[in-house]
């Protein structure tokens, strides 16, 4: 029997890009002995993105669909699609195009060769393209991958990445409590606490967009992302 890679989909207003991400996800090759789960949780949009992932979910009936009655944020959108993934690996594909499915052979790899249990999509390692942006998300971004790794004792160097990949008996043991973008260290934080649990890192490819692009991301989820990583490496 196969196994299967749960892909979570969390989408806040991306009318725009959704359904090309669905096309991507759907024509990702995974490798021999992989099948996909793909599941899409709309985090209350006020656009239309609920009625474009109806529309492929007629083509596609294996696309599962989620929405929540109010918007929660990022990381309550990851709650429930980790709760609803059946797959034996789950991993995050943002709605956005920023983030190339066809690389999640690249991420499976290590686990396949049975070195790893979690695998990290990083940025700024590998020769892959990166689209050139901002130089204080750059900084920022550093700041917080080293103060993570402070607290966790790894030697990451993309923390905020969107790609990870975990095992998801892991994932799902995790008591996550952060709703918006504090996912990401406090996933990092309690992940590394699970005994005996083997983190390897790989080079992905970034393609950015800007903020008329649509990025949501601010300066107040990074002071909340550091918050996390000091609640969550000391006291949680």
């Amino acid at each position: 029997m196969n196994q299967v890679l749960s892909i979570i989909v969390p989408a806040y207003n991306e009318e725009r890009t959704i359904g090309s991400i669905l096309d991507r996800l759907i024509a990702a090759d995974l490798p021999a002995g992989f099948d996909k789960e793909i599941i899409v949780v709309n985090d209350c949009s006020s656009d239309k993105t609920g009625e474009v992932v109806a529309e492929w979910m007629q083509r596609y009936p294996f696309i599962r669909y989620d929405q929540h009655s109010v918007n929660q944020g990022k990381g309550a959108a990851l709650h429930t699609g980790i709760k609803l993934a059946t797959g034996n690996y789950i991993i995050v594909q943002d709605a956005d195009l920023e983030y190339d499915p066809r690389e999640f052979s690249i991420l499976l790899k290590p686990i396949i060769e049975g070195h790893a249990d979690v695998v990290y999509g990083s940025r700024f390692i590998g020769g892959n393209p990166h689209r050139i942006l901002f130089f204080w998300h750059s900084i920022g971004n550093k700041v917080l991958t080293f103060l993570s790794n402070m607290f966790t004792n790894l030697n990451l160097t993309d923390m905020e990445t969107c790609y990870k990949l975990f095992r998801a008996d892991i994932l799902k043991s995790l008591d996550l409590k952060e709703k918006r973008f504090g996912f990401e260290p406090e996933v990092t934080a309690k992940m590394v606490r699970f005994p005996g649990v083997r983190i390897y890192e790989v080079g992905i490819s970034y393609y950015g967009r800007t903020f008329a692009e649509g990025k949501k991301i601010n300066w107040k989820d990074g002071f909340r992302a550091i918050y996390c990583i000091i609640r969550y490496g000391l006291f949680d």
